[in-house]
């Protein structure tokens, strides 16, 4: 079994969801007391998110990029950013380092092949729904057709993520409010799926919310981190 190197804290709370995720599916494969191989650079997400909010994209990549950098000399064998958001800076992490960084939306994208899935509504962070990094990715690579709120749902989906999500606050209202959303964004654009691309919003939703596919990057994303260190 290959080491994972997982970049994390960003939030803690959905790092410890991809830690949950990580050890029950090498458990599943393996069976017994088998559980995964992992080493963890966990962020103060406050000097994450302040980089976030200011733009600066640059400051933000060099910091992990320098946390991906440690995760190789301790011996990781393969990298995980463990956030949707921050794969914005997925090409300068894998510059940095040897091993190779299993993206996010790669993953995703694939389990969606499978299914037949091609427009998704795309709920995430402002910035992953907002910028061309995850949304252009989908499409020139993986022949996606991803599609995100408005400018006021976008709004809300982030706000929700940010000060709720990622502090480990889970409300009724804000749970109506995405799947709300959804069935607005249904409505004209026949979407045929949607895509959980925030790592929190598996806290918030999931499959039984919705009568069409839903895909949770986090254990999407985890599946193929598997996949690497058991292959």
């Amino acid at each position: 079994m290959k080491t994972l190197g997982l970049i994390g804290g960003m939030s803690w709370e959905s790092t410890a969801i991809y830690y949950r995720h990580l050890n029950e599916i090498v458990r599943e494969r393996l069976g017994g007391l088998h559980s995964a191989k992992l080493l963890l650079w966990s962020f103060d997400f406050a000097e994450i998110a302040e980089r976030q909010h200011a733009g600066d994209w640059q400051g933000a990549a060099a910091l992990l990029s320098a946390a991906a950098k440690k995760l190789q000399e301790g011996g990781a064998e393969g990298l995980l950013i463990c956030t949707n958001t921050m794969h914005r800076m997925a090409d300068e992490v894998q510059a940095a380092v040897s091993i190779p960084l299993i993206h996010i939306a790669d993953a995703t994208a694939g389990v969606m092949k499978q299914g037949g899935a091609t427009k998704p509504a795309l709920l995430a962070t402002g910035f992953t729904m907002e910028q061309d990094f995850y949304k252009g990715r989908l499409a020139r690579k993986h022949g996606m057709a991803p599609v995100v709120p408005d400018e006021a749902g976008r709004a809300m989906v982030h706000r929700v993520i940010y000060d709720e999500l990622c502090k480990g606050i889970i409300t009724a209202e804000s749970k109506a409010a995405y799947i709300a959303e959804v069935a607005n964004m249904r409505r004209g654009n026949d979407i045929d799926s949607v895509i959980m691309g925030c790592t929190e919003i598996t806290m918030l939703i999931g499959q039984e919310d919705f009568d069409i596919p839903v895909f949770d990057t986090t254990r999407i994303h985890a599946q193929a981190a598997v996949d690497f260190a058991l292959g």
